[in-house]
């Protein structure tokens, strides 16, 4: 799917090494820095208004960042995520605007979702996924306590967000 974008030449190189440095933090450290999601924001809120105007830039770097918030936000209140997790999608979403962070975002579930079929997979728990599954769309069993979710384990998403937020990229920019 090829999405036709104005992705102005300054943003993608900005938000391409913001997501490799948050990808990587959190790859090793399995976090992402508050500072780092801070620095972005804050930078895409002088780079928008420099290329848009004062009004224009302020209205689509707070579009953006909220559009982005927003799509993984459930994610995080249903403990399926890292609150670095939504906040890196904020930032990007505060650069690239709510079409594109869109875009991202399912880009990013669909890597993400491989990486940790394939990581399930080769951990033989799939046992385990579907019990948990189980319990999440029966919320009568959560509520008596009969059953529990059992961790399958995490990956570092900030690197499913920056493999999916660089591949709308460079699609849109092509």
């Amino acid at each position: 799917m090829l999405i036709t974008s104005n992705v102005m030449p300054p943003i993608a190189p900005c938000v391409i090494a913001l997501v490799v440095a948050a990808a990587s933090t959190d790859i090793q450290c399995r976090r992402i820095p508050n500072m780092l999601v801070g620095a972005g924001l804050l930078g895409a809120f002088f780079v928008q208004c420099w290329l848009k105007g004062l009004g224009d830039g302020t209205g689509a770097w707070f579009t953006g960042a909220v559009v982005g918030l927003a799509l993984f936000l459930p994610f995080y209140l249903m403990r399926g995520m890292a609150a670095g997790d939504v906040k890196l999608l904020a930032m990007v979403g505060a650069w690239i605007g709510p079409l594109l962070v869109f875009h991202a975002a399912l880009a990013t579930c669909v890597i993400g979702g491989i990486w940790m079929l394939a990581r399930t997979g080769r951990r033989h728990q799939f046992g385990k996924v579907w019990a948990n599954l189980r319990v999440i769309v029966q919320p009568a069993l959560r509520k008596t306590g009969a059953a529990s979710i059992e961790s399958v384990g995490s990956v570092p998403y900030g690197a499913a967000i920056a493999a999916g937020t660089i591949s709308v990229l460079l699609t849109a920019t092509a």
